[in-house]
């Protein structure tokens, strides 16, 4: 997740903090909710999310091969894994 500074007016700031309070939410929350309500609204992001949009934050945390996703083989050994996770389970 990216991190955005943005200065307020101190009514801004104060009706940010009342609603926040309100809704039992942190700040940055309410922010992320208005900002995105306000660009459906304006059209300016009136696709849904894709699943890389809503991974983002996972992509490039996880150590492995560079071919992970396209070489069979890394396929092959993560379902023999889980195969033998669920048989474990199993007993």
């Amino acid at each position: 997740m990216t991190t955005v500074t943005v200065k307020l007016p101190d009514l801004l700031s104060l009706a940010l903090a009342r609603e926040a309070k309100a809704r039992g939410a942190p700040k940055s929350e309410v922010i992320r909710a208005s900002l995105q309500q306000q660009l459906a609204d304006q059209g300016g992001d009136d696709r849904s999310p894709s699943c890389l949009d809503l991974v983002a934050d996972l992509v490039g945390i996880f150590d492995g091969p560079k071919d992970a996703s396209s070489n069979p083989k890394h396929l092959n050994e993560a379902l023999e894994i889980s195969s033998t996770i669920a048989a474990t389970a199993a007993r």
